[in-house]
């Protein structure tokens, strides 16, 4: 199948697909929200959009639809004091995701969901640690964050080359 998708994209196209995938991170992550109370954060399924918009469209798409998809599942859950910390965090997950995503390697693809995971992971924690303090419950929500990782990768990566094939079949390429 060759390199990961090659999207010969307008800015337009872009800008679809980035508000696409911004929407399904937002449901995804709404939908399944288990509180973390010693945080006033929550642990979610977003991740799985979040890796699998990086994975498959790179990380223009990635970031956008972390960052944007994200937040506004925030908004809606009102975390607000989380909104701008999310937007950053998640947008750098899939940035960083999709910058290292090759689409031939499960290898490349896992190591793409490790990287973007631990930027996860030490971003919301430093968050944490400011917004709550050193020693404060910012080391609760690691665990959680790890499950999101996980369930995300082993869910994002087959899904990305199920979806790459199937574009392939479309002749619809990565940018």
């Amino acid at each position: 199948m060759g390199k990961s998708l090659k999207l010969k994209r307008s800015p337009t196209i872009a800008i679809m697909l980035s508000a696409m995938m911004a929407a399904l991170v937002t449901v995804s992550t709404y939908v399944v929200q288990i509180p973390v109370p010693a945080t006033n954060g929550y642990i979610n399924i977003g991740d799985v959009m979040v890796f699998t918009s990086a994975l498959v469209f790179g990380p223009l798409v990635g970031g956008i639809a972390g960052g944007l998809g994200s937040s506004v599942a925030d908004m809606l859950g009102g975390y607000w004091t989380f909104v701008p910390v999310t937007f950053i965090v998640k947008g750098l997950e899939g940035l960083v995701s999709g910058l290292i995503s090759d689409g031939r390697h499960v290898t490349k693809e896992a190591l793409a969901v490790l990287a973007g995971g631990t930027v996860m992971i030490s971003g919301y924690f430093l968050a944490e640690t400011y917004l709550l303090g050193y020693g404060s419950a910012a080391f609760l929500e690691v665990p959680g964050n790890i499950f999101q990782i996980t369930v995300g990768g082993l869910v994002s990566i087959p899904a990305s080359y199920a979806i790459r094939k199937l574009a392939h079949s479309f002749n619809i390429e990565r940018g």
